[in-house]
């Protein structure tokens, strides 16, 4: 792998959360790979009053958890940092002037990436502020901006944020990030369909039966009541992460893997999406709250019980959609999607369902045919699994299920890189293949946008409570056609059935 150009991260709201646990140790892990620019540096901005060596001892526990401590103290000394309050306008020339003592001490260009690690409040104003400053100027160096989710919380909002970006930047000076999309199992999508002449043959409508994709969460809101109060399952999972999957699912073969082709095609996808029309939101959708429940014992909160969380709250932590692509290879092929706090596990996979045998050989003995699966595990486990029927030893023809599968954690010497170690090194080398495009982003929120008015506006569409510790409403089977139910993940790939050990 190549070595990036020299360059400054600069990363706002650097004293928060996301920078401790995920920023700084992705770039120390790519430290330790020597995969970072020979010359490099990177800038906290946040209100809290840090000095560098505050900064630095701040973080270096979260280094120190990647193990190599030999190498930790250098790492450290490329970490500074700036107090500003980011809502002024005035203040963002220290950002400059340290910028600039920076170039120049260790003599690099103007080589830039700034990282939004804020609420999104920011999202318009703090490149708006750069700019003013003439620090989205390319005539010196590369400047560039990453963007967190979520990017606007509906059409409207989120065409106002690509317009109020587009008026300083390009759009190949912006990269907003969801970082779903830089785990390698998400990425071997791509390279189990293309690459193999046993999968792409049959991707398609005439024996893919429907698709299935799911993001569990056993955790509750946690201490972010306040947020997710704001934004809900739809906006904080669905619309990006599960839709992200669901392009890359059902995209069609790239002319090459640049960055253009392969973004081009998931938005061919997104622009296929059926609309659904207000009258249908309720039978295209089941939302659910969760209430209060025992897990192994133990009392857990309901939703509405969590600090921050408002006691009539209609807001939801589980949706399902059904939903179509209306395309040649898709055509007639449901697409399932959910996600949900307070689940049974943590877990994320995308199962293929196959179509049946046209005629059920065996099912006089009492076993009919199973549909085959092919499970593509995100998180945790990471790895593939295919379900096939095999004969049971002995006399007769009963069949049962079982597993190929393949782990990754079966690769020596193999570790795998971060989600946001691999986006950071990917836009530090301009690469945007797995960063978000504006006009696709526009084009999902125009696709949920009559859920969203539904939800909001008629009463009469329920929120259906499910107990914490459960696999949502029982009612999001009825979704599923032809009296089949959900794939109930366990936390290991390789066994079966549905992991409800409460």
């Amino acid at each position: 792998m190549n070595k990036p150009q020299d360059l400054i991260l600069v990363i706002f709201g650097a004293s928060g959360d996301l920078t401790e646990r995920k920023l700084v140790p992705a770039v120390y892990e790519l430290f330790k790979r020597n995969l970072l620019p020979d010359k490099f540096a990177v800038v906290g901005v946040s209100r809290t009053n840090f000095t560098d060596e505050a900064f630095r001892a701040k973080l270096k526990n979260a280094v120190e958890k990647q193990g190599d401590g030999e190498k930790i103290g250098e790492f450290l000394k490329l970490l500074h940092y700036i107090k500003i309050d980011t809502a002024a306008e005035s203040e963002y020339s220290k950002v400059k002037e340290r910028l600039n003592e920076l170039k120049n001490e260790m003599s690099i260009g103007a080589n830039y990436i700034f990282y939004l690690s804020t609420p999104p409040k920011f999202y318009g104003i703090i490149p708006k502020y750069l700019a003013d400053l003439g620090l989205n100027s390319q005539s010196d160096g590369f400047k560039r901006i990453i963007i967190e989710k979520p990017f606007g919380y509906d059409l409207e909002s989120a065409k106002q944020l690509n317009k109020t970006l587009s008026q300083d930047y390009e759009e190949d000076q912006l990269y907003r990030i969801d970082h779903y999309l830089g785990k390698e199992t998400v990425q071997n999508v791509l390279v189990t369909r293309f690459s193999n002449g046993i999968f792409e043959p049959l991707w398609n409508r005439n024996y893919i039966h429907h698709v299935e994709i799911t993001a569990a969460e056993e955790i509750g809101v946690e201490n972010r009541g306040g947020y997710y109060d704001e934004s809900g399952a739809l906006r904080d999972m669905l619309q990006n992460h599960l839709l992200q999957l669901v392009g890359l699912v059902a995209m069609e073969p790239p002319a090459s893997l640049d960055s253009e082709s392969l973004r081009n095609e998931a938005l061919k996808v997104f622009r296929s999406l059926r609309p659904i029309k207000p009258e249908e939101v309720n039978k295209y959708s089941i939302r659910g709250q969760y209430i209060a429940s025992k897990i192994k014992g133990e009392l857990v909160k309901g939703y509405r019980e969590e600090k921050g969380v408002n006691f009539e709250s209609r807001t939801e932590t589980y949706v399902a959609l059904k939903f179509y692509i209306d395309n040649w290879r898709w055509g007639g092929v449901p697409f399932y999607i959910r996600t949900g706090k307070r689940l049974p596990t943590h877990v994320t996979e995308i199962v293929i369902h196959f179509k049946p045998t046209p005629h059920y050989l065996f099912s006089i003995s009492g076993q009919s045919d199973t549909c085959n699966q092919l499970i593509i595990r995100i998180q945790p486990d990471e790895g593939i699994l295919l379900k096939f029927g095999m004969k049971v030893p002995g006399q007769g023809f009963n069949v049962q299920t079982v597993n190929m599968d393949f782990h990754y954690a079966d690769l020596a010497n193999v570790s795998l890189p971060s989600a946001y170690e691999r986006l950071l090194y990917d836009c530090m080398m301009g690469d945007s293949t797995l960063f978000t495009r504006g006009d696709a982003v526009e084009t999902l929120w125009k696709f949920l946008r009559p859920i969203q008015i539904a939800w909001a506006d008629d009463s009469k569409i329920p929120i259906y409570g499910y107990p914490a510790g459960t696999w949502g409403p029982e009612t999001a089977d009825s979704l599923i056609e032809q009296n089949m139910k959900w794939h109930y993940p366990c936390k290991n790939l390789t066994n079966d059935g549905n992991y409800c050990e409460l």
